[in-house]
Parts: structure tokens; C-alpha cells; sequence
């Protein structure tokens, strides 16, 4: 990847200032109406982070995936659905930056996602597999020489009707196995969507994941060029786990800074004596660290791989492992955080209509656990640790 030439705290700060001035002042609507953040995106939008992951030559920033975690975190503090829909969407961005090959059709689309500020949504998972990203009824069709087609009945589509494209996994042919996948571009125009249900969720209201039906056509061209499995390795299950931890931590740091405004304004009723939740909150600042500690070490692990372009190593049984683990702690701590945030607010959290309300911010974490659910990912690398040898 090139180097990154943009003054990342100065980008930070700017995004802190959308956060205050636009993200945060629409997060209660989007919750309590569970729609779409089209303010917040418009301001992302604005600031040319939907391409930030992109090289400069292609009309991006070059941002590090440390970089895109730390934006997720920023957004975090001010809306959780509108960090989920920048991550969801930057994975997107990163198959395809990182599995274009020598697609001359696809490297044209990123510039142009970059030029338009095209927002992308994805169609994993599928009714009668469920969250198996790893199996697909659905296959891609051909339809004369060029062009194919495919009919995908999706149970989570993230903000489909909110999007410009529309990422879909599917069987490379009808007669492949569920296994045998690849990953499909699709653009608004392309494909219809027929809305299997409402979105009427406890948390991550904004997010808009309803059901659908996706019919869609296109060229072969818009076939990623490499195995879905390959992609899924080396790019969306990392970079997925790496934003949605740091999302997840922001969104427990806005929970702990609520309760440290609560401690100080408790502390001042009695100069002389801190009140018992002040030992509270330092318990909660390490708990807080550790998660950060976290995020950090797989990011460093997985930029250095990024670097070194060892696809074999995206093969080791132990990252993986540790991806996974990331996914599974950190969709635990926000619960842990957010609950323990709540228990020194005290009854403020629990309130809608109180400056130290905490009740987004906990029904939002107990989505964290749900989303590719944590007995799958469990059962999961009890099956890696049985093959991986481990390092001593």
C-alpha cells in the first residue's frame, strides 16, 4: 500500500467536529426512528472518507487499516449505527482494493467510488445457511456469453436500500459446492431488492438490517477475480473484527467519560472526601486499556502482514484464532464496561431523557455479540485449535 501523505490529527479532528456539530445531533433520532444516518453520511461524505482507505493515485487517502479503526472509534463516541455503516462499508472497500487483481473494471470503480463518494453494502449471509459465510445456495448463473445473473434471499442486508452497490456472495456456478464462492459487485440499477421484513431491532437501530430478496444481473467482469475464501482469509474477516472492536471500544469510551463526568460532579459536593464510585471508575479505566491494548496488537499484526504480502500467512491457524479472539473479547468488555458505566451513574443512565443516559450506548453493546454470533466463532476455533500446532 503507499504511504498516506494526509495529516491524520488534523483529519481526526475534523471528524470530531462532524461528530459534535451533525453525528450527534441526529443519533437520537436515527435510534428512536430506526433510519438511516443520511445526515451522517452526508457528512462523511463531505470530508472524502468513504474512499480514505483508497491509494492517493486512485483518489483515496492511503489510510492505514489502524487509521480507518481509529475514524470508526471517533464515530463511535457520537452515534454507534453510523460507525457500524462506515465499517461495514470500508470492508467492502477493502475486498475489492485488495482482491482487484488485474481487474481493469474494478480498479476503474474504486476511482470512481472515490470520485462519487459511492456507498457499498454487502449480502453475506442467506436464508437456510444463516451467518455460514462460508456456504451459499445462491449461485451465480451465466446469461449468454458475458453476463450472468443471480437470485440471493439475503435475511441481513445493512442499509441496502440506502446504498449505491451492493456486494453479494454467492457459488461460483450452479453445479459448485455451497464452498465453492465468489464474491459479486452489483450496482444500484442492477439489482432489485424485495424486502423480507422490517428493522425494528433493540440496538444498532440505525444500521437499517433488514431482509431481502436481491435479484440482480451484471457482467463478468464484476466477479471478483480470486475465491471468496481467499478474500474472507486475508481481508473481510480481519479487517471486520479489527473496526468492529475499535467501534465497539468507542462506543465503551463514551460510556466511561459519561461515567467520569458523573464521578466529578459527585466529587464536588464533597471537597473532602471522593465519592466510593471514584474506585469504581479506576477499575473501569483498565478494563477499558485492556480492550484498547487489544485492537492495538491485532492491528499491528495484521499491518505487518499487509506489508510483508504473504498470502500464506493469512493461512496460519493461529491468526485466525486471535482474530477471532479479538471479535469474542471485545463484544464481551463493551457489555462489561457499559454495565459497569451504568452501575456509577446510577440511575441517570437508565433514563431517556437524562444528560448521563447510558441506554443507547448498552443496547447497542449487546448487539455486539449477535452480529456473526460468538457461538459460531467459538465453535469455530475449537476446531482450528485441534489442527493448529501450537507456538511455544
Amino acid at each position: 500500500m503507499t504511504t498516506s501523505t494526509v495529516n491524520f490529527q488534523e483529519l481526526c479532528s475534523k471528524i470530531h467536529e462532524k461528530g459534535k456539530d451533525i453525528v450527534a445531533k441526529y443519533a437520537a433520532d436515527v435510534d428512536a426512528r430506526s433510519r438511516f444516518p443520511e445526515e451522517s453520511l452526508k457528512a462523511l461524505k463531505e470530508l472524502k472518507l468513504l474512499s480514505a482507505y483508497l491509494p492517493q493515485e486512485m483518489g483515496g487517502m492511503g489510510l492505514k487499516i489502524g487509521e480507518i479503526a481509529k475514524i470508526c472509534e471517533i464515530l463511535a463516541y457520537y452515534c454507534g449505527s453510523t460507525a457500524m455503516v462506515y465499517a461495514m462499508h470500508k470492508i467492502q472497500v477493502a475486498c475489492l482494493y485488495h482482491h482487484a487483481s488485474d481487474s481493469a473494471y474494478i480498479k476503474n470503480y474504486l476511482r470512481k467510488l472515490a470520485d462519487e463518494q459511492r456507498l457499498i453494502a454487502s449480502a453475506t449471509t442467506e436464508v437456510g445457511i444463516g451467518g455460514d459465510l462460508r456456504s451459499s445456495l445462491c449461485a451465480v448463473e451465466q446469461d449468454g456469453e458475458q453476463n450472468f445473473k443471480l437470485t440471493k434471499k439475503a435475511p441481513v442486508i445493512s442499509y441496502g436500500e440506502a446504498a449505491d452497490d451492493l456486494m453479494v456472495t454467492a457459488r461460483k456456478n450452479p453445479d459448485a459446492a455451497k464452498s465453492d464462492q465468489v464474491h459479486v459487485l452489483l450496482h444500484k440499477g442492477q439489482y432489485k431488492l424485495e424486502p423480507m421484513g422490517t428493522w425494528d431491532a433493540l440496538g444498532f437501530r440505525g444500521t437499517c438490517s433488514s431482509g431481502y430478496t436481491v435479484t440482480g444481473e451484471g457482467s463478468k467482469e464484476q466477479v471478483l477475480p480470486v475465491s471468496f475464501a481467499d478474500i474472507l482469509s486475508q481481508t473481510m474477516h480481519p479487517y471486520a473484527h479489527i473496526t468492529w472492536s475499535s467501534l465497539w471500544y468507542g462506543i465503551a469510551a463514551d460510556a466511561v467519560n459519561m461515567a467520569r463526568k458523573f464521578v466529578k460532579q459527585e466529587a464536588k459536593r464533597n471537597l473532602e472526601m471522593p465519592p466510593i464510585s471514584a474506585i469504581r471508575l479506576g477499575e473501569l479505566e483498565t478494563i477499558l486499556q485492556g480492550m484498547r491494548n487489544n485492537i492495538q496488537a491485532a492491528v499491528t499484526e495484521y499491518e505487518s502482514m499487509l506489508q510483508t504480502a504473504d498470502a500464506d500467512a493469512f493461512t496460519n491457524f493461529g491468526f485466525g484464532i486471535r482474530i477471532n479472539n479479538l471479535k469474542l473479547s471485545s463484544s464481551q468488555l463493551i457489555v462489561d464496561i457499559v454495565g459497569k458505566a451504568m452501575m456509577i451513574c446510577g440511575i441517570s443512565s437508565y433514563r431517556n431523557d437524562s444528560k448521563f443516559s447510558l441506554c443507547r450506548h448498552i443496547r447497542d453493546a449487546y448487539g455486539a455479540a449477535l452480529m456473526v454470533n460468538n457461538d459460531r466463532i467459538l465453535l469455530h476455533n475449537s476446531t482450528l485449535l485441534l489442527m493448529h500446532k501450537q507456538d511455544h
